[in-house]
C-alpha cells in the first residue's frame, strides 16, 4: 500500500498549520496515497513554557478541524499529536482518523521529555511535565491490515513499549516527533533503526523541523525504516512530503528468517 510521511514546521497559529496540512493531504489524494503520517504537535506548536491556547477537546472546533482533514481528502490520518484538554489536564494526544472521519482511537504520550542541555555557561532546560500530564496506557489501532502501535517522540527510548506492541501483533510502529537538534544528532537515527531491527517491523517516525519560535528548534529527519533496518525515507532538514510503500509480506519474511519471536512463542 502507498503511504506518505509529512515533515512540518508547525507554528502556534493552527490556521497556518492547517493550510500546510491540507496542501500535503491534497497531494496525497492526487498520488492515490491512502495513509498520511503526521508529526508531533502538528496542530499548534507552543514555545514549551506553557500550553498552546488552541487546545483540542472532544468534538470541539479543533477536533472537528483535524477530523475534516481525513474526511475531505479521503485518507487515513495517522500518528500526529495535538495538545488536548482532557478531564481538566492537558495531554499530548496522538489522533487517528479514517477516510470517512471515523475516530480510530487515540494515544496520550506516556513518557514526557525532560532534559538539560548545557552550552558554555548557559543551560537550556526542557521539561514537558511543565505543560503536559502523561498518559497511562498504550494504544494499538488498525488501518488497511496494519496493526499500528502508537508512540510519541521520547517514547522511542523505551524499547519494552515497542516490544509489547509487537508481541500483541503490531506490524508497524509510529513515533511522531519533535526531537531537539542536540539529541537528534546524537540519537535519532540509531533509536528509530533499533526499534525496527529488534522488532522486525516497519517504523514510521514523522518529525518537526526548523525554527518554530524563539525557544523551539527541531531536528527534522523524518524517517521510515523497514523491518530489516533499512532506511526507506530520510526527509533531511527541509519541510516536505515523502511517499513510500508498505509491503507487509516483508515483515513475515524477515521474522521467519531471523527467529527472534520464535523464542517468545516457545516460552508461552
Amino acid at each position: 500500500m502507498k503511504a506518505a510521511i509529512s515533515q512540518l514546521n508547525s507554528k502556534l497559529d493552527y490556521r497556518e498549520n492547517l493550510k500546510d496540512i491540507h496542501r500535503v493531504a491534497a497531494e496525497c489524494r492526487k498520488q492515490e496515497c491512502q495513509l498520511l503520517f503526521l508529526p508531533e504537535c502538528f496542530y499548534s506548536m507552543s514555545d514549551g513554557t506553557k500550553p498552546t491556547p488552541h487546545l483540542v477537546e472532544q468534538n470541539n472546533e479543533h477536533y472537528k478541524e483535524i477530523k475534516k482533514i481525513a474526511q475531505e481528502h479521503e485518507l487515513f490520518l495517522l500518528g500526529g499529536t495535538a495538545a488536548t484538554l482532557h478531564k481538566g489536564v492537558v495531554v499530548n494526544r496522538a489522533y487517528n482518523f479514517g477516510p470517512d472521519g471515523a475516530d480510530l482511537g487515540h494515544y496520550d504520550k506516556m513518557h514526557l521529555f525532560s532534559c538539560s542541555l548545557s552550552k558554555k555557561d548557559q543551560e537550556t532546560k526542557i521539561d514537558e511535565a511543565d505543560i503536559y500530564t502523561p498518559g497511562n496506557e498504550p494504544k494499538m489501532i488498525e488501518a488497511l491490515g496494519l496493526l499500528i502501535g502508537l508512540g510519541v517522540c521520547f517514547d522511542i527510548r523505551y524499547p519494552e513499549m515497542a516490544r509489547n506492541y509487537v508481541l500483541e501483533g503490531a506490524n508497524l510502529l509510529t513515533f511522531s516527533s519533535a526531537f531537539t537538534i542536540p539529541t537528534g544528532k546524537a540519537h535519532w537515527h540509531t533509536l528509530v533503526r533499533a526499534r525496527a531491527i529488534e522488532n522486525q517491523c516497519f517504523v514510521v517516525a514523522a518529525a518537526q523541523v526548523g525554527k518554530h519560535n524563539e525557544k523551539i528548534q527541531t531536528y527534522g529527519h523524518s524517517l521510515v525504516v523497514g523491518p530489516w533496518g533499512e532506511v526507506l525515507v530520510d526527509a533531511g532538514e527541509e519541510v516536505g512530503l515523502h511517499f513510500f510503500d508498505i509491503d507487509l509480506s516483508l515483515v513475515d519474511q524477515i521474522r521467519k528468517s531471523v527467529g527472534v519471536f520464535s523464542h517468545y512463542q516457545e516460552r508461552t
